[in-house]
């Protein structure tokens, strides 16, 4: 046998042996098992599957093409690097569809954990209601699951995927396991969140343009540094202007580090310096919901992380980063993008519902009436919990406790409430009865 011959032969064998393994590559709706309260939502569901059965049907044909290329007139007269150069790139696209697999596999196999599976499915409910902001966009699909680590991340819907391939057609939220289950985990979420609503609204690119002017302007180089971390920032404004105190806190949790870590700038790193950031949180939380627990939080973070045997440069920065927090959250709180129609962000996200005097007045309904709690929207059920939490009216055993509960409401009532839709379809379609 020719090396030509036998390359051919090797070659279209490791082809069909793609196809085999591809064909084990098999639909989350066969292969994973899961109560119907933890599953995705239908919408979210479906757009996966339709994206990954889209990648498997076009890396299918670019296998058979190959295999019809090498036994075609062309492909027995190429050279054996030629064939391989051709099949090296198929097999790569395989790699990359079996990544992006990978991707949500970990998503759909977390729902068959006992509770947690539920949990979670909870858990896409709220990040749904704090994504919610339908005179602006259309909020994409999210969904949720547990890694290890502390803090969380997300994969934007519409952002590409590993490996060069399309698109992600959900918003995909990693959270650190060590959150679940109590209030805190609405921190980081809503947190993730807002990264996929600034998106949503070109927030960044919007604020930077003004930031930079205001460098220009004013001639003074803070304003880069704003610059630099307001990708994070204004996920923390999201944060706080959807959960309250309970966002700063969760941030504590994150960012308690040991003190090097606290006081370490990082001109690579979008995440402000973690002393300012909590600052900041408290800054933001005063300026949306006025009270005196955010001095109290602000002066309790700068006892746990005191300026004192700073270097004199870094302890200088710090006083003037501190001192100019004030106009930078002017400018952010002011901000009118062209996406909120010469809006606010304050106007557009009706921060007077969220106000800790509220949170403290819905809480004891919720003690005299449990069809008021199940019926809070649930990041504002999250609120709740977490100004109760903080005011010392709820202990942590029974803010585990009520968190899980909740979300398993959620999840469940999500279920339910798709099935009924479901089962009243064929009469809306069909109107009277078929004779």
């Amino acid at each position: 046998m020719t090396s030509l011959s036998l390359a051919s032969q090797l070659l279209e064998q490791e082809a069909h042996a793609l196809l085999s393994r591809l064909a084990r590559v098999r639909p989350f709706a066969v292969s994973d098992t899961m109560v119907p309260a933890a599953a995705l939502s239908p919408v979210a569901q479906t757009a996966i599957e339709s994206y990954l059965a889209s990648g498997r049907q076009n890396l299918k044909q670019q296998v058979l093409e190959f295999i019809n290329w090498l036994s075609g007139a062309e492909g027995r007269k190429a050279a054996p690097a030629e064939m391989q150069r051709r099949f090296t790139a198929v097999r790569l696209q395989f790699n990359v569809v079996l990544t992006q697999f990978d991707v949500f596999s970990i998503v759909m196999t977390q729902r068959s954990e006992h509770d947690t599976g539920v949990w979670l499915s909870g858990l896409d409910v709220v990040a749904a209601d704090a994504l919610q902001l339908s005179d602006y966009y259309q909020a994409p699909p999210v969904v949720c699951y547990l890694d290890r680590g502390m803090g969380a991340a997300i994969r934007r819907a519409r952002t590409r995927l590993p490996g060069g391939g399309g698109k992600s057609p959900v918003a995909v939220i990693r959270f650190p396991r060590e959150r679940m289950v109590g209030s805190r985990i609405a921190s980081s979420l809503v947190h993730e969140v807002g990264h996929q609503a600034a998106a949503l609204l070109g927030l960044v690119g919007s604020l930077r343009d003004a930031l930079r002017r205001q460098e220009r302007d004013r001639k003074d180089s803070l304003w880069r540094l704003w610059e630099r971390w307001i990708l994070e920032i204004v996920a923390d404004f999201w944060s706080v202007a959807k959960v309250g105190v309970v966002s700063t806190l969760g941030l504590i949790g994150v960012v308690s580090l040991p003190r090097a870590f606290v006081f370490r700038l990082n001109l690579d790193d979008p995440h402000p310096v973690p002393r300012l950031r909590v600052k900041i949180s408290c800054a933001l939380g005063e300026a949306l919901y006025p009270n005196p627990q955010w001095k109290r939080l602000g002066t309790l973070w700068e006892s746990y992380y005191p300026r004192n045997g700073l270097d004199p440069q870094r302890s200088e920065l710090m006083t003037r980063l501190e001192n100019a927090i004030p106009q930078f959250l002017a400018l952010l709180l002011n901000h009118r993008p062209q996406a909120l129609r010469g809006k606010s962000l304050i106007e557009v996200l009706k921060i007077e519902d969220r106000q800790p005097d509220r949170f403290a007045t819905l809480f004891q309904t919720w003690r005299n009436s449990r069809r008021q709690m199940l019926r809070t929207p649930p990041a504002l059920a999250f609120a709740v919990i977490g100004q109760a939490r903080a005011d010392g009216l709820l202990a942590p055993e029974q803010e585990s406790n009520l968190t899980a509960n909740l979300l398993t409401h959620w999840a469940l009532r999500s279920t339910l409430d798709t099935l009924a839709l479901c089962a009243a379809l064929p009469q809306l379609r069909l109107g009277a009865p078929v004779t």
